[in-house]
């Protein structure tokens, strides 16, 4: 391995800081948003057991909105429960946008990993190139090895570069994608605890 980022040259450096950045960024947020922390199966029973109890409080809408992202955006809609529909919808739906804000945390940096790593890749050939033509300016082709290590450095630098970048693309790409079905699941269980609730308390 130490033989391989010899060879790519100086911007190996970068591309394997970027690459241990890009898989801690994915571990984090794959950790973080597990559906069972984003979505627990135990709120809408808790949640239910309050209203039929009559015992909905400003203090069980505090509770809530520190227990889980869905709780955030079911606090916000039994906050609203009382106002017109479209209300009711509109804070549930930006209570899943400030939500959504923060599942996207470190995802733009990884993004930017993922368009960056290439970029680096083809400056570390580009060096690579420029040395191997300074050897054949100042000793010529007769030394085979130093016209390899400069092709090595520029080839290696590529290689790395995309390495780096197809998982970095392929893990910014996924998560996106599953944090929008975390986001939408959310405000339409919301939606619809918030509706039965609303229907219970008019009776």
């Amino acid at each position: 391995m130490y033989e391989i980022v010899k060879a790519g040259g100086i911007m190996m450096l970068p591309i394997l800081f970027s690459s241990v950045v890009a898989i801690a960024i994915i571990i984090e947020r794959l950790w973080t948003l597990q559906r069972s922390k984003v979505l627990p199966t135990d709120l809408f029973e808790k949640v239910w057991q309050w209203v039929e109890g009559n015992q909905l409080e400003d203090r069980h809408l505090t509770a809530l909105q520190q227990n889980s992202p869905l709780g955030k955006v079911l606090a916000a809609g039994l906050a609203n429960r009382n106002q017109p529909r479209e209300v009711l919808r509109e804070s549930i739906e930006d209570a899943g946008r400030h939500v959504a804000h923060e599942f996207e945390r470190f995802l733009n940096a990884l993004g930017t990993i993922a368009g960056m790593s290439p970029l680096m890749g083809l400056l570390g050939t580009v060096l690579g190139m420029i040395r191997t033509f300074n050897a054949i300016t100042s000793q010529g082709i007769g030394n085979p090895s130093i016209l390899a290590s400069g092709i090595a450095e520029a080839l290696v630098a590529t290689a790395a570069g995309l390495m780096v970048a197809i998982p970095s693309l392929i893990g910014y790409r996924w998560l996106r994608r599953y944090i929008d079905n975390l986001v939408v699941d959310m405000e339409k269980e919301a939606i619809k605890l918030v509706d039965a609730a609303t229907r219970y308390e008019h009776k």
